[in-house]
């Protein structure tokens, strides 16, 4: 059975990856220095056969456009049209977050799509919110494939600690998570890290996961920070994909801080309290109040003292019951399985290619 994994960038690979894991393909990237980052931050760490000699998943340059070629299934990560011939292939779309910002390029693409893997319902609103419409046959229900190992326990919290860096000492501390999306969206990196590590390093650790177009800012990040003395402020990096992963983060961290990010949305499997950054950013989704982050998160303003919302929240943090709820208004299942079912779906319909 030959199974491809299609992205644009190396991170949006990260929501095929727990797939990947269990039954195994290649992926195809569209860019050389994508195919590059590839090798380079999955070295060593694919187990099947097949793998390229550095020990990644084998991985290869080219455009949807000249697939026809390809037999089997290909999943793919990006609002992008496959050109498969479908009397030997079958395209699954999977994408990369199911957030409030609305699709890049042209939504309508996603109708080329012979069948879609469903997160939840809140995944069907910004369906419905773009003015696309598929029959019920393309719509498959499987649920967040990147919530499984979370609910399953898979990751120790203090190995993770250790693993980012964080010295035992510090273990015991709360760790704000901050995780900013980019220039689209009206991200908040550049308008509220310094002033984040600044502030809330004096009492708690801080992680910033900036949006993969935002990681080349880190480097110069990192060195401001050393230069004045800041402790207790690390940094993940979206493009390591298994070991600097989302869930990671998410298990490390106390609270999260986002902006118009779909991690505002993932966060809810943690039951964790969650804080807005302030951003102007009108281009998002019309969501009814049961899928909308904004009606149980804290918003942060610049007039306020980010440490002192952070505490508020935290010291509240004991009633979590609008983040359950809100995470079974937005996403099926959360049980642990979603991956077992894609897996199923799979195996389904490259048998019936098979026959």
């Amino acid at each position: 059975m030959n199974i491809y994994y299609f992205a644009n960038q190396i991170y949006q690979l990260s929501y095929a990856w727990p797939l990947y894991t269990e039954i195994g393909g290649s992926f195809i990237v569209r860019k050389y220095k994508t195919l590059l980052k590839f090798q380079r931050f999955l070295r060593g760490s694919s187990s099947f056969a097949g793998r390229s000699f550095t020990g990644a998943p084998t991985v290869q340059r080219r455009k949807l456009k000249y697939v026809s070629d390809l037999s089997g299934v290909i999943l793919s990560q990006s609002n992008a049209r496959v050109r498969n011939d479908r009397a030997i292939s079958k395209s699954v779309f999977i994408g990369h977050g199911t957030g409030d910002k609305k699709y890049g390029g042209k939504a309508h693409t996603l109708e080329t799509y012979e069948y879609l893997f469903v997160s939840g319902p809140k995944h069907m609103e910004k369906f419905k919110d773009s003015g696309l419409n598929f029959s019920e046959e393309k719509l498959v229900k499987i649920g967040n494939l990147r919530f499984d190992d979370y609910v399953n326990g898979k990751y120790t919290r203090n190995t993770l600690m250790s693993r980012m860096g964080i010295p035992k000492k510090d273990h015991a501390r709360k760790t704000v998570l901050y995780a900013p999306t980019w220039e689209w969206g009206n991200g908040t990196l550049n308008r509220y890290a310094k002033l984040f590590c600044k502030e809330v390093t004096k009492e708690h650790n801080l992680i910033i996961r900036p949006h993969h177009f935002d990681s080349h800012k880190v480097p110069r990040l990192k060195l401001w920070a050393k230069l004045n003395g800041i402790e207790r402020v690390y940094f993940s990096n979206s493009n390591r994909i298994t070991k600097s992963d989302t869930m990671h983060d998410f298990q490390v961290s106390d609270i999260l801080i986002s902006d118009t990010s779909s991690v505002l949305y993932e966060y809810l499997i943690t039951g964790k309290p969650i804080i807005v950054a302030n951003t102007d950013f009108s281009g998002l989704h019309s969501m009814p109040d049961s899928m909308n982050i904004m009606k149980i998160a804290d918003l942060f303003q610049d007039s306020q003292s980010i440490l002192d919302v952070v505490n508020r929240n935290l010291s509240s943090a004991t009633d979590n019951s609008r983040h359950k709820k809100m995470l079974n208004d937005c996403f099926y299942f959360n049980d642990g399985k979603s991956v077992q079912r894609a897996k199923e779906f799979v195996n389904r319909i490259a048998g019936e290619l098979n026959q």
